[in-house]
C-alpha cells in the first residue's frame, strides 16, 4: 500500500480540497455530456469550469461551505465576473446547490431559484438541467 511520506502545508490542504470539488463536478458534467475545460488560472476571469454543448459556452465558478446548515448566507466572491452558474459544495453534508450568480453581497442559500442536489452524479445532473 503506498504511504503518503510528507505533510501537506495547511494552504495546500485548502488548495487540494478546493479542486478535488471543481474535479468532482468536471467528472459529472462530462458524465451528463457535456464538453468540459478548465482554465490554468481562474482569478481574473473567476471561472473554474467551461462547459460546452457544441454551440453555447458557459463559465462555472465553484464553491464549498464549511457549514452544515442549509440557512446559511453566501458570498458574492466573484463580483461583477461574467459567469453563468456557480455551484456550491457543502463539505460538511452530502449536497449542495446550482444558481445563477447574484449581484448582491450576499444572498441566502436557500433563495428562490436556487436548486438543490444530493452529492451524486444523477441528482446533480438532474439538478443542473433545471437551472
Amino acid at each position: 500500500m503506498p504511504v503518503k511520506n510528507q505533510a501537506l502545508k495547511q494552504s495546500s490542504v485548502k488548495h487540494y480540497e478546493n479542486i478535488s470539488y471543481e474535479t468532482l463536478a468536471a467528472s459529472w458534467l462530462l458524465n451528463d455530456g457535456w464538453e468540459v475545460y478548465q482554465p490554468m488560472i481562474d482569478h481574473g476571469m473567476k471561472t473554474d469550469l467551461l462547459i460546452a454543448d457544441g454551440q453555447k459556452h458557459y463559465r462555472i465558478q465553484i464553491k464549498t461551505l464549511e457549514a452544515n446548515d442549509e440557512n446559511a448566507l453566501v458570498e458574492n466572491k466573484w463580483g461583477d465576473a461574467n459567469i453563468d452558474f456557480v455551484i456550491y459544495f457543502s463539505k460538511k453534508g452530502n449536497w449542495g446547490y446550482i444558481t445563477k450568480p447574484f449581484k448582491q453581497r450576499t444572498k441566502p442559500l436557500k433563495s428562490k431559484g436556487h436548486i438543490r442536489f444530493h452529492q451524486d452524479q444523477q441528482p446533480f445532473a438532474r439538478a443542473f438541467e433545471l437551472i
